[in-house]
């Protein structure tokens, strides 16, 4: 079974952004994502994947989407959360959204790395409630408007 850890920026309300793009700009937590998620597969979603816009330096992108004609260069394409999975292999992959994408995989993880972001942005995509009798908080790192925050699932 694959090891899935999800990352994640987020809003006091659980809001990660408005479809579009991030309802902030955080240097740090970027420089964060980034020291994490190198040298890893990452599955998203095609809205998130959009996002971005491009597949990041350094890592394996893998895109869940509906389209079955989508593709971009450099992207990995899946049809549903159990081939992205598949497709990542047995090593840590990162699922980094977006809002449906986290729900779904939410079961398969056994990490969360939560960007907590002093903010409570208008926005409709939410990252799930973190429910604590399934959820351990093992790491909290401060920083200037937001907080680091490592869960482990209880076993």
């Amino acid at each position: 079974m694959t090891n899935v850890t999800m990352i994640v920026a987020m809003g006091r309300n659980g809001v990660i952004g408005d479809g579009e793009r991030m309802p902030w700009h955080l240097p740090e937590d970027l420089a964060y994502f980034k020291a994490r998620t190198m040298g890893h597969a990452m599955i998203m979603g095609r809205r998130t994947f959009d996002s971005i816009g491009r597949a990041l330096p350094g890592r394996r992108s893998i895109v869940i989407t509906r389209q079955h004609d989508w593709s971009h260069a450099g992207v990995e394409t899946a049809h549903s959360l159990p081939d992205a999975l598949f497709l990542a292999g047995p090593d840590e992959v990162f699922v980094v959204g977006g809002g449906e994408v986290y729900r779904e995989a939410m079961p398969y993880a056994a990490r969360l790395l939560v960007t907590e972001v002093d903010q409570s942005p208008e926005g409709s995509v939410t990252f799930p409630p973190i429910d604590p009798s399934a959820w351990v908080e093992v790491d909290r790192v401060p920083g200037e408007g937001f907080a680091w925050v490592t869960y482990e699932r209880r076993s």
